[in-house]
């Protein structure tokens, strides 16, 4: 069973995989950090929002996914990572690495960097969590 991206149903999927996930436990059992995806509509022209996932990950658990109305709700998320749905789906499937993003700014990031680079396997597990969940257009 697929979800959509971005999605309310997507997240908490993600939450559920997290929070049982033995391998993402022990790989980020040191993370200290929120999170906010901003996942923009691929038009210019759209009239469709950025959707903001907030997800609250805290020592290899999730203790909170949900979607924000605005950024100032979370005011002092450790990270805010920006991208497009097309380059946010590409990561999740596996057709663009996530730190390649993050170097040629198709995921712009905002945050502590360098702790994300001394967490670098705590990401990739975190997108290897992700891609287990199939995603429906």
């Amino acid at each position: 069973m697929g979800y959509p991206f971005p999605s309310e149903a997507w997240l908490k999927a993600l939450e559920t995989i997290l929070n049982s996930d033995e391998k993402y436990a022990e790989t980020a059992k040191k993370w200290e950090g929120d999170i906010i995806y901003k996942i923009t509509p691929d038009e210019k022209s759209s009239t469709e929002s950025p959707i903001l996932l907030y997800m609250d990950l805290w020592h290899g658990k999730c203790r909170e996914a949900k979607i924000l109305e605005q950024i100032e709700e979370k005011p002092d998320a450790k990270f805010i990572f920006d991208m497009t749905k097309s380059q946010a789906i590409k990561v999740l499937e596996g057709e663009l690495d996530p730190m390649q993003a993050m170097v040629t700014r198709r995921l712009k990031v905002r945050g502590d960097i360098a702790y994300m680079l001394r967490n670098v396997p705590v990401v990739l597990d975190f997108i290897r969590c992700c891609r287990l969940i199939e995603i429906d257009d």
